[in-house]
C-alpha cells in the first residue's frame, strides 16, 4: 500500500466520465481496468440483448470475473487488487447514478 495521498483519476465509461480516487501507484491499473470495463460494456450494449446501464454493468462485471477466475492467475494479491478496483469503479458508477437519476 502506498503512503502517498490518493489522487483523483477521471475514467470514461460508455461516454460518461467518472472520477475515482486511488493511490498514485494504482493509476495505470485503474485506467487499464476502466478501459477493459468500457470495452466489455460497449460490446454488451452493441449486442442489443441487454438494456440499461445497471444491467450492462452487471453483465460486464460477471464476464470479467468469469474471465479472471478461468485464468491461471490465482494469487490472493491479484484477487485483492481486482476487488479494490472493482469496488472503486462500482462506487463511481453508483455516485454517478445518484447525480444523474
Amino acid at each position: 500500500m502506498s503512503s502517498n495521498p490518493p489522487t483523483t483519476v477521471t475514467v470514461r465509461i460508455l461516454e460518461k466520465d467518472y472520477e475515482v480516487s486511488c493511490a498514485p501507484d494504482e493509476v495505470d491499473a485503474l485506467t487499464a481496468s476502466a478501459r477493459l470495463l468500457n470495452n466489455h460494456m460497449k460490446a454488451i450494449r452493441e449486442s442489443g440483448k441487454v438494456v440499461g446501464l445497471d444491467r450492462i454493468a452487471v453483465m460486464a462485471a460477471l464476464n470479467i470475473a468469469d474471465d479472471f477466475l478461468r485464468s491461471d492467475s490465482d494469487t490472493s494479491q491479484d484477487h485483492e487488487r481486482v476487488d479494490k478496483l472493482t469496488q472503486k469503479v462500482g462506487d463511481a458508477l453508483a455516485e454517478q447514478k445518484q447525480l444523474n437519476p
